[in-house]
């Protein structure tokens, strides 16, 4: 028996990850493949059982495993996002909410022929967006401007607000009846939030008090901060039933928030652990799946998923924008994007039991109509979300664009070639002098540090995918490159060499702590700052087959050429580091730093004169 239960857990896992491998390999959503691997693990060969496996513990591993991604999301909400999408996030979560609840309700009645009790419950259900599946699903998109903002929020919000909302309506409804429920549940949901969010900011302040103290050494704060959000979970649930994912959410985002502590080495423990867990429950979710439970299922549930996509979740974000400054696009690509996820599918799988336990055999009927649902929504929204953001013009899955850190002279120049190479660029510098020369030349531009809590929440990093660190410390140039590997990837972080005098006085920046070497690893700062005022410049080539490499270095002083960049024939932007020296091929374009006193430069210099005299 132990064996078996170690071989399963073990298949779960490795499943698990290695459908997030192939999906981010071949750039497909990953919880399609979590689901797909869980229906071959699961129903079609019979190999892994989670009822057989977990036992009694599948829903609280479950319950557990949803209240950590829901605090690592909350952790991720920051209050300056709500300056501009505030009052629509706000629409969303009691007016969209509402709609849903009732079209849903409506069309599980008329359409599924539920009774009105079962419709009742099953519209409440529904009103999740699970932030289990927005959240991969928009890290693959990369969505511009604010829907990323607004998905984000409605989802981590919803999840917790729709778990609590559900049971509400499931002990005012099989207890009083549809009538008298209605006046209770709104009653009950407000009371829920107010004490769960009580609950929330409370483990919230402890565990920032603590840390803030010193009272929690730096190698147990991670396990401390995961310690807080079970036991805030399970406290909030013996207040009030399933309160405890909106109590861990509210602790999430008070975190996020507060200027106490600095909280980045939790966020990225807690991704980490998101990722693993996503990936465990989403096989877990697809393997409880039996052929037996689809027998009830008929074209009425397949024409009510089709109204909820079509229909109500439309319906819900065009009202709650009415009167908002966002685009038809917008408004479209956020009325296409409503998966449902884990918290949606467990809590109909605990309440049918519920009814069937008290002799309601129509219960039985929630888990097949909800994995129905949750299938259906994660295949639509997960296959058309791309596609649909970039005929709305609203995707940057590929972003090319520059974050330069430093805007000094030569730093200024390199931005320039970028830019009009068709890149989005950003500056950042401390330097007042620095960033107003580079406003003055049109350039995007943030006076301050790039490592300050503030600039992520005053800059849009839409279409930015690398960072440039330019300027002469190296320590500054490396602290930058951790900081925002976590976003752009540790593959896409550059920063410059330092000169050999620094290295040998051992001012070196140790080189697990620090970027990908630009160009190469004789070029530092104070090289290439001579070179600029040795009479250089920054040149862009096209290379073709007339033109190729070689003759480019002949007419240009050969070795006298640094490669910085590569433009490729479908505009991906090849950074040269020290490991990495490309050599440019037809079609593509070479951005370099040459000589002025080069043969080919002389000749322009020679035939612009002509033409002035």
């Amino acid at each position: 028996m132990t064996e078996k239960f170690i071989i399963g857990l073990s298949a779960i896992v490795v499943s698990g990850v290695l459908a997030q491998w192939i999906a981010w390999k071949f750039r497909f959503p990953s919880i399609l493949l979590l689901l797909i691997f869980g229906f071959i693990a699961g129903p079609i060969t019979g190999f892994i059982h989670p009822d057989s496996f977990f036992g009694d513990l599948l829903f609280p591993f479950v319950s557990i495993s949803v209240a950590i991604i829901l605090f690592e999301g909350g952790m991720n909400l920051k209050f300056s996002e709500l300056k501009v999408v505030g009052s629509l996030i706000r629409n969303l979560i009691t007016i969209g909410i509402l709609i849903t609840w009732i079209l849903a309700t409506v069309g599980a009645y008329y359409i599924l022929n539920f009774s009105l009790l079962l419709s009742f419950l099953f519209g409440a259900i529904l009103v999740v967006t699970g932030p289990t599946v927005i959240l991969p699903i928009l890290r693959h998109v990369k969505p511009k401007g604010q829907i990323n903002s607004i998905l984000k929020w409605e989802g981590i919000i919803n999840d917790p607000i729709g778990a609590l909302m559900a049971i509400l309506v499931f002990e005012a409804v099989f207890a009083s009846g549809v009538q008298e429920a209605t006046l209770q549940i709104g009653f009950a949901l407000l009371k829920s939030v107010v004490i769960s969010s009580s609950i929330g900011l409370l483990g919230g302040y402890l565990i920032a008090l603590l840390i803030k103290k010193d009272l929690i050494p730096d190698f147990l704060q991670n396990p401390a901060s995961l310690t807080m959000v079970v036991l805030i979970f399970t406290i909030s649930n013996l207040v009030q039933e399933e309160s405890g994912l909106f109590s861990v959410t509210i602790m999430g985002i008070y975190l996020a928030n507060q200027r106490k502590i600095n909280v980045k080495h939790i966020i990225e423990f807690k991704e980490n652990l998101r990722t693993l867990l996503i990936s465990m429950l989403f096989i877990v979710l697809a393997a409880r799946l039996r052929f037996d439970e689809l027998a009830s299922l008929n074209i009425g549930s397949f024409i009510f998923v089709a109204a909820l996509i079509l229909v109500i979740r439309p319906a819900a974000v065009f009202i709650s924008s009415i009167g908002k400054k966002f685009s038809w696009k917008e408004k479209l690509f956020l009325s296409m994007m409503a998966p449902r996820g884990i918290v949606a599918a467990a809590v109909a799988s605990v309440f049918s039991i519920e009814m069937i336990n008290m002799g309601i055999g129509e219960g039985s009927r929630l888990v097949p109509e909800m994995f129905l649902v949750i299938v259906a929504t994660i295949t639509v929204y997960g296959l058309s979300a791309v596609p649909l953001a970039k005929w709305l013009g609203l995707s940057n899955q590929n972003p090319q664009g520059c974050l330069i850190l430093g805007a000094h002279s030569f730093a200024r120049e390199i931005a320039s070639v970028l830019k009009d190479s068709g890149y989005r660029i950003l500056m950042v510098d401390t330097n007042r002098h620095n960033i107003t020369e580079a406003r003055m030349k049109g350039f995007e531009a943030h006076q301050g540090s790039v490592n300050s809590r503030s600039f992520l929440d005053e800059n849009e990093l839409s279409g930015i995918g690398k960072l440039l660190a330019l300027t002469p410390n190296a320590e500054v140039n490396s602290l930058a490159a951790i900081s925002l590997s976590r976003i752009l990837g540790g593959s896409n972080v550059y920063q410059l060499t330092v000169e050999e005098r620094e290295d040998e006085q051992g001012k070196a920046v140790s080189e697990d702590l620090r970027g990908k070497i630009l160009f190469g690893t004789n070029y530092s700062y104070y090289f290439l700052q001579r070179r600029f005022n040795q009479n250089s410049k920054i040149k862009s080539t096209p290379i073709t087959e007339e033109y190729d490499y070689r003759k480019f270095l002949k007419e240009n002083g050969g070795d006298e050429v640094i490669p910085m960049f590569l433009i490729s024939k479908d505009k991906n932007l090849i950074v040269y580091t020290s490991e990495n020296k490309p050599e440019p091929k037809p079609g593509q374009t070479l951005i370099s730093l040459v000589s002025k006193d080069s043969p080919v430069e002389k000749r322009k210099e020679a035939e612009l004169l002509e033409r002035k005299e």
